[in-house]
Parts: structure tokens; C-alpha cells; sequence
């Protein structure tokens, strides 16, 4: 997710220029965490943003209903101090807090989750996780433009601190959902004083600007330097937050980050360099954490694409790839070869797909389709993100395409919001993705891949598919549930949309000095609970 080190060199220059104590000593006392981001943040807009790095950085400054527990298992309350479900599990009713306030003093009531629900589903605002909501009652509807009246939407306020929402079937991960940053409450009058409903990432996210409800507050944001927090007084749990500042630093450069983590300049990294990683686990580095982690790292292929849009093409794609060759070779670090989309594991679902490493099928599919050993394909492009692993990934691919099906292959490499832009407006061939699960289900994967959500940038449908998804969310039977969901996942990797490399493993650097940090599957750690201590 990553680009643009030179600015990093200024950090260095500090250094070398007569400062004596490191950041993370200094940091001690101060209480100033030193973060490693990865990249420069597409933006701040919890309703437009999609990535790793805009994530850390709201957990920080906003809260929404609920929170993710830092040890795992279900969420804690956020401005929801408590709730009840109805028997059949369709309604819930949200009891806020009384003394949630937003960090300009304004109390923060039920209408302005209300506001903030209208928003992410106005149509125009163009973010790509309404799907989020799409459980009420209606939110589909008027989200799709078939109408223009809210209030037949599944959210009511009732008072200012009771919020009533109906879903149009029981969903067992509801409040899960809820911790994710598209359900967060945002200003409704800094947000209109700086332009209107549906601007994308406007004004209103600025220093200066910036009005949320969370632990910390935005202090500053040097681009491609440094965005800065620092404590918010006026948090409702105020007193249980005990770091002063966070230092948010968007280092693309792996080996940079490396250096700056052993020269205590940062408490932690984003993560660790790959051909580091079997280094550091042979030495048995101390600050070197391993973690489970529910992702998948794979290939969006763009289906609509005139060659793309055979499934027999994208299934020689995928037969022609040596996944455990590229986790043994390339990331090193742990990862488990992928041969589904859902992670084997989430929430106790196992999936039982296959995708096989065979080249001569991988072939003869290609020949069906018309390119007998490779004759006649197009350059075929893979777009990919300024990090040195995504590279190396890349060229392992390349490689295999061209040995295994005489394919000649391009890498294009750009930074982290070209890359984005680009899969947004479909302007890719084949482009390196990975999806982090939003909360601990595996609809979170699955879903993503249904019309009309918004990071579904493959362009595939299915109506099988999809009809599977339904009747998987109209039941709270696990059993039932997952029997659906496995279906849906067989006809995913039958048709592959997506072609699945590795189940992620979380591998990054953590100072000693870091206490209240806890490994979670969907590797959140709120601010709140973090804290620093030798």
C-alpha cells in the first residue's frame, strides 16, 4: 500500500544532527507512540476510504456503536453503552452513551448516526461500502435509487440516546459489523459548513477542520511525512486512554522501515521486509511477531476485459500458479498457500474448494479458449502497488505465466491512490489485491464479491451466487449458514473472478515498550487500550 520514502530522510537527518535520546526512548515518558503506516492515506472520510492505513488511523480519532475487542471475541461498547435484540433477531436497539460527545463539545445523539447511515447510502456520495448496511431494512433500495425517501430505511432515532435499527433478516454479525469505520458517526455541520452531503474526502477532513468522537483528535498531517494525534479530552472513556500522541508514518520503503525500527524511530512497523523475515525468525528476533491474521492476498482479474471474460482463461490462470512454490520462495514469512478466497478457519468455517497446480491443464484450457501456446494472447498487465513484496510476488507470476502458459506478461507498478483510482474505474487487466475481514464471518469475503458492492471491482455476477448469499443471511442455523456459504464458495473458485495466492499471516516489528497490544485475528488495536512502559 505503498509509496513515496524520500521524505524519510528527514527523519534520519534528525537524527544525525544531534538528537540523542531515539523517538522511542523519548516516547516513553511522553507517551507518544511511533507508527509505521505503510502509505500515505487515501483521506480521512470513513464513508469513502478503503485500505489498511486509513483504518489505523480512524480507530484512533472515531468511534462508532460498538468496538472490536483487542483479545478477540465479540465487540465491546462503543458509543453504544448497551443493546437488546428482539427474540427473532431482526431488531436492535442501541442505548448511547449520555456522555459521548464530539471533540467540538457538541453531544453526540442517535440522529447523528441517523445522518451519518443517510450519507454512506446516498447514492451520488459514490462509497464503495454501503453494502455495509444493506442488512437494514431498505438501505439496498434507497441506495440503488429506488427511492429517495429515507425514512423507509431500517434506522430510527427514538430519543437522543435510544437508536432503533430492523434488519430485513436475522444477521449473527451485526454488532461485529458495527466496529467497522463505514458505520461511523461523522459531523453533520462540519461536514455541510465545508460543502455538501455527497463531497468525497472534503474540507471538513483537514487539520483544523476535523470533528470525530474518538480517543484522539487530528493534530496534524504533513504529507508523506507524518499525520499526528493527540489525546482527546473529551472522549467519553478519556480517562482510560493513557497515550498522549500517535505518530502515523507512511513508509513505503520496507527496508526503510526496518532501519528506522532498529534505530528507535518507531515503537512499530507495518511490516517486515521478506527477505528479513526467515533472517529474524532464525535469530529469533525478540520485537519479530508472527500472527494469524483473516486475509487473503490475490489477483482481481477484470472479467469484463474482452480476453478476461472467459472463465477457461481465468482458470489456466489460476491452474498455472505454484502457490506453495511463491510462499516457500517468495513471502517466507508463514503464509499458507490459498485455495480458496475465504481464509480456512473464519468464525469455524472451513472451506473444502481446490485449485490445482497443473500446468498441462492450465494449457489445454488456454488452448480452448483459443491460444494455443499462448499464441495470439495479449500482453497480459499486472497492476500492482509501490512495496517491494508486491514486486517480488509479481515477478513470481510473471515468471509462471510465461514458463507454464507462453504468455508474455507486463508489471506495472504505482503508487498507493493511482493504484486505487485505477481498479476503481475498472482500468486494469489483472491487479494484486488482498481483503482483510471486516469482522470475524466469512460473509465478509464472500459478500465483497456480490453487484452493487462497491469492492467488487471484477465486474463478475452471478445469480446462483447471489441467491446463495441470501438464503446463507436468512438464517441464524451456523450449520445451515456455512453449508450455503460453501456452495457459494465452490461456484466463486469454479468461475474465478478472483484467483487466491496466500492466507495471510500478520508479520511485523513491536517494540517491548508496547503494552496493551494484543494479537486479533482482524489485527485491530484500539488506542484506548495501548500504552508504554519498559
Amino acid at each position: 500500500m505503498k509509496t513515496k520514502h524520500i521524505p524519510f530522510l528527514f527523519i534520519f537527518a534528525l537524527v544525525s544532527c544531534g538528537e540523542s535520546i531515539s523517538p522511542v526512548d523519548s516516547g516513553l515518558d511522553a507517551q507518544i507512540l511511533h507508527f509505521g503506516n505503510g502509505s500515505e492515506p487515501q483521506g480521512l472520510d470513513p464513508h469513502i476510504v478503503t485500505g489498511v492505513p486509513e483504518h489505523h488511523l480512524l480507530i484512533s480519532m472515531c468511534e462508532g456503536l460498538t468496538i472490536a475487542n483487542p483479545k478477540g471475541g465479540e465487540n465491546l461498547p462503543g458509543v453504544a453503552e448497551s443493546w437488546k435484540i428482539s427474540p427473532d433477531g431482526t431488531t436492535y436497539t442501541f442505548y448511547l452513551n449520555k456522555n459521548a460527545k464530539w471533540s467540538n463539545g457538541d453531544a453526540l445523539t442517535a440522529q447523528d448516526f441517523v445522518w451519518s447511515w443517510m450519507r454512506i447510502l446516498t447514492p451520488s456520495l459514490g462509497s464503495q461500502y454501503p453494502d455495509m448496511l444493506y442488512y437494514l431494512k431498505g438501505a439496498a433500495e434507497f441506495h440503488q435509487g429506488k427511492t429517495d425517501d429515507f425514512s423507509t430505511v431500517g434506522v430510527k432515532a427514538i430519543n437522543d440516546h435510544e437508536l432503533r435499527v430492523e434488519l430485513n433478516n436475522p444477521t449473527p454479525f451485526f454488532i461485529r459489523l458495527l466496529s467497522h469505520y463505514s458505520t461511523y458517526p461523522v459531523h453533520k455541520e462540519t461536514v455541510l459548513a465545508h460543502g455538501s452531503i455527497d463531497d468525497r474526502n472534503g474540507l471538513w477532513t483537514r487539520p483544523g477542520n476535523f470533528v470525530c468522537n474518538g480517543p484522539m483528535n487530528l493534530k496534524s498531517w504533513e504529507l508523506n511525512k507524518q499525520i499526528t494525534v493527540e489525546k482527546n479530552p473529551l472522549y467519553w472513556d478519556a480517562d482510560k486512554v493513557q497515550l498522549n500522541e500517535i505518530r502515523y508514518y507512511p513508509v513505503s520503503n520496507e527496508s526503510t522501515e526496518d532501519r528506522m525500527f532498529r534505530a528507535g524511530q518507531l515503537h512499530v512497523t507495518n511490516v517486515v521486509p521478506l527477505e528479513k523475515c526467515p533472517v529474524y525468525i532464525e535469530n529469533n528476533n525478540p520485537n519479530l511477531r508472527i500472527e494469524p491474521y483473516m486475509g487473503t492476498y490475490f489477483y482481481r482479474v477484470n472479467t469484463l476485459h474482452p480476453v478476461l471474460k472467459d472463465k477457461k482463461v481465468r482458470l489456466a490462470l489460476a491452474y498455472a500458479l505454484n502457490r506453495n512454490q511463491i510462499v516457500d520462495k517468495v513471502s517466507k514469512c508463514g503464509q499458507k498457500a490459498a485455495y480458496s478466497f475465504t481464509p480456512p478457519g473464519s468464525a469455524g468455517y472451513e472451506p473444502d474448494t481446490e485449485i490445482p497446480f497443473d500446468p498441462t491443464l492450465a494449457r489445454s484450457l488456454l488452448a480452448e479458449a483459443g491460444y494455443k501456446d499462448g499464441i495470439d494472447f495479449p500482453v497480459l498487465e499486472i497492476l500492482f502497488n509501490t512495496q517491494e513484496g508486491h514486486r517480488k510476488i509479481a515477478l513470481a507470476v510473471q515468471q509462471m505465466w510465461q514458463e507454464n502458459l507462453g504468455i508474455s506478461v507486463q508489471l506495472v507498478n504505482q503508487d498507493w491512490k493511482v493504484y486505487l483510482a485505477r481498479e476503481m474505474t475498472g482500468d486494469f487487466q489483472i491487479s494484486r489485491a488482498g481483503w482483510i475481514g471486516d469482522y470475524e464471518d466469512p460473509n465478509t469475503f464472500l459478500d465483497t464479491l456480490r453487484p452493487n458492492r462497491g469492492n467488487n471491482k471484477t465486474g463478475w455476477e452471478n445469480e446462483e451466487y447471489d441467491q446463495l448469499l441470501e438464503l446463507a443471511n436468512s438464517t441464524n442455523e451456523r450449520s445451515l449458514r456455512y453449508e450455503y456459504l460453501m456452495q457459494a464458495e465452490r461456484l466463486l473458485i469454479s468461475e474465478m473472478p478472483i484467483i487466491p495466492i496466500y492466507t495471510y499471516v500478520r508479520q511485523y516489528q513491536l517494540s517491548s515498550d508496547v503494552k496493551g497490544w494484543y494479537p486479533n485475528l482482524l489485527d485491530t488495536h484500539h488506542p484506548k487500550f495501548i500504552y508504554l512502559e519498559r
